[in-house]
């Protein structure tokens, strides 16, 4: 940040003088500091007025001592607003912004505004957002306050009049109907400024989108629309993208045990559950998955050691037409056995739902070519289970509601909004790109994938379906899909770790400010926006379990626990190993274009190259999961707060405990890590973004 000081005007000076000899004056000392975000000072006069709890001082312009270029350095001494008596507590400030004649009107991102008083008392006033035009903004204290603690009357008008501009310049959207709510905005420079992508993250995203495909387009490749002849030709074309972990998924995507791993520590961790017994539409019996008398199924299902991915949403999905040519995708169900080796592995694959003779349970046992097409037909199901369902319904989707339900409804003195706000940076933006480049008509994924078009809506309306508050709290949702003793399931350890982190800080902050439940259950801010939530993001559906109203302390905790998850560490998880697992195209098909086999003993190479997507499919997908899978300069690490919101000493002080704890699990999990042929670093803090920002 850049301390930017003022000094007063020559005709203020000669009032101020002219008072002194018949008044004593109390001065108060202000410091403003300007972020050090690319164009955030400003050239245009300021003014700031500084209201107390017994009066308020004349509005006084704020001129920087040296001129212009010191704005941009910072470097001032202090400047003082005088009052001819003190005007007790502070409460709020208001500043202004006008331009200078000849100077044309820019905009001016403050952070924030300190003032030492006559008594003695330091008060800061975060801001942290755009003043783009000349209206009066006003900006309260820092000390966090619920709307029942808030009792001058000053303050009670700058926060209502502060929702009433926030729900009009944050209003709900139906972008389809069935989905979650969205925010209104015909365009990203639409949006408010203070949600906008920086100038850095804008610039680095639109040329990482860029120049991911120019190479490819210079080689022809994103117009061929040839199906692959050599399996090599794939890894040459894409050699200049890769990762280590996406050079280990081509060297064992074949492989039972890698195939089993990613269901537990791939991009898709939320499918897999123990199996209690089998569903009546996957016929296995003991002969086809344990020879030789070894052991029955039906004791290893005793022994909590087979599990079972259901891919059921898929089923019946209207499929795509890409290149002129039917696309498929299947909803496989697939049986995995947890070795005596601690391996995961799959014994058994139905590639559709209903059992016929047209509808073969595929085998390891099977030749080499006909199980591996099982396979990769299971991989595309679940590359387009986990894109529109893990991925963009339950972090993207979900986070924008949360932020959107927070920024109508919160005033930036709540100590919600305080504590969430940081979650919510670029996410409104990012989604408004998503809508517009990645699922609109001329989408990627709509062009794309199998479930493009017609189907993609119809996934997205069956996975809201099935979204329950037990599944967004990962907790209750390792315990209802019975994993809680697998080994070697790095999501959930890690996962288990960080939630526990986030919750015992929230708790802390909570419990600073509701001192009990009834605190809780009479903040009408906070009814609001839960309110807001369950009808916006949950369309009212009381079978999702969302609380419809907070009555408890530890009802706001587990929620707001929940929302931090998920806009960090569950999108960190589904998202940043996207092109580690989905480099390597054969490990996860944007779509296929040949059906599945109905008979075993028909696959082959050639098959299985016919069956891939096309080289422009593919190229346009791999070239997205690299933009997915970016991290930009401006990242923020899960936990580091660059704005001061609280100020203070208790709250600050669990934020610093709250990062030395992030701080102690990432070097436990980094020291793990060393140990594995396969390193899981999606949960690692310091890997994972505070924010749903890409």
């Amino acid at each position: 940040m850049h301390g930017w000081m003022f000094s007063s005007s020559l005709y203020d000076l000669l009032i101020i003088r002219g008072l002194f000899a018949t008044v004593k004056m109390v001065n108060y000392e202000v410091i403003v500091y300007t972020s050090n975000l690319a164009g955030a000072p400003t050239m245009n006069k300021v003014f700031i007025k500084l209201v107390g709890t017994e009066g308020e001082s004349k509005k006084q312009w704020l001129i920087s001592l040296k001129g212009a270029s010191d704005i941009i350095r910072g470097a001032a001494p202090g400047f003082s607003v005088c009052c001819p008596t003190s005007i007790g507590k502070l409460v709020l400030i208001e500043l202004e912004k006008h331009r200078l004649p000849l100077l044309p009107e820019d905009s001016w991102f403050p952070a924030k505004v300190q003032v030492k008083s006559p008594e003695g008392d330091t008060y800061t006033f975060p801001i942290y957002r755009w003043i783009t035009d000349s209206k009066v903004q006003r900006f309260r204290e820092g000390t966090a306050l619920t709307v029942l603690e808030d009792n001058h009357h000053l303050g009670r008008y700058s926060r209502q009049q502060e929702l009433k501009l926030r729900e009009e310049d944050y209003r709900w959207n139906v972008y389809a109907e069935g989905l979650p709510h969205s925010m209104k905005a015909e365009s990203n420079l639409s949006l408010p400024c203070e949600v906008r992508f920086s100038f850095t993250k804008s610039t680095e995203f639109f040329y990482t989108a860029s120049s991911g495909l120019t190479k490819l387009k210079l080689m022809g490749l994103t117009t061929c629309k040839k199906a692959w002849t050599n399996i090599d030709d794939i890894s040459r074309v894409f050699c200049s993208k890769k990762t280590e972990i996406s050079d280990y998924v081509k060297e064992h995507w074949t492989e039972d045990a890698f195939f089993g791993y990613q269901f537990l520590n791939g991009v898709n961790p939320m499918l897999i559950r123990r199996c209690e017994a089998l569903p009546s539409n996957f016929p296995v019996p003991d002969e086809m998955v344990f020879l030789s008398g070894q052991c029955s199924l039906a004791h290893e299902i005793k022994n909590g050691n087979i599990f079972l991915c259901d891919y059921k949403q898929l089923n019946g999905l209207p499929t795509n037409t890409i290149n002129g040519k039917k696309q498929y995708l299947t909803a496989p169900l697939v049986l995995l056995h947890k070795t005596p080796d601690d391996k995961m592995k799959p014994i058994a694959i139905q590639l559709k739902q209903t059992p016929a003779d047209d509808n073969p349970v595929f085998l390891p046992t099977d030749s080499e070519y006909d199980w591996l097409m099982a396979k990769i037909f299971v991989r595309s199901a679940d590359f387009n289970e986990h894109q529109m369902n893990v991925h963009l319904l339950r972090t993207h989707l979900l986070a924008e509601v949360f932020a959107v339900a927070l920024l109508r409804n919160m005033p930036m003195v709540h100590p919600l909004y305080k504590l969430l706000v940081p979650h919510t940076r670029y996410t409104l933006q990012i989604n408004h790109l998503a809508r517009a480049l990645l699922i609109s008509e001329n989408g990627v994924f709509t062009q794309f994938s199998a479930s493009g078009g017609e189907g993609m809506l119809t996934l997205l309306k069956r996975s809201l379906s099935s979204v329950t508050y037990t599944s967004l709290c990962i907790p209750d949702d390792i315990a209802e899909r019975g994993l809680e003793n697998v080994p070697n399931f790095y999501y959930r350890d890690d996962g288990l770790k960080v939630w526990d982190i986030i919750h015992r800080f929230v708790q802390g902050i909570f419990g600073h400010y509701y001192k009990d439940d009834c605190a809780v259950e009479q903040d009408s801010e906070l009814q609001k926006w839960i309110s807001d939530i369950f009808e916006h993001g949950f369309l009212s559906k009381e079978c999702t379990g969302i609380p419809q109203r907070l009555t408890t302390v530890a009802e706001l905790v587990k929620f707001a626990t929940m929302v931090i998850f998920t806009c960090s560490a569950q999108h960190s998880a589904v998202n940043t190993g996207q092109f580690d697992y989905g480099g390597w195209m054969p490990n996860c098909p944007i779509s296929l274009q040949r059906p599945p086999p109905t008979k075993k003993g028909t696959a082959s190479k050639a098959t299985m190259l016919q069956t891939l997507p096309d080289v422009n499919t593919t190229v346009q997908g791999l070239s997205t999961l690299w933009l997915l899978s970016k991290q930009s300069s401006d990242f923020v690490a899960f936990g580091q707060y660059p704005e001061d919101h609280f100020c203070e000493e208790i709250p600050t002080k669990l934020i610093k405990d709250f990062q030395g704890d992030l701080e102690v699990l990432s070097a436990i999990i980094k020291n793990r890590n060393k140990g594995l042929e396969v390193p899981y670093t999606y949960m690692d803090p310091a890997e994972v973004e505070n924010s749903v920002a890409i």
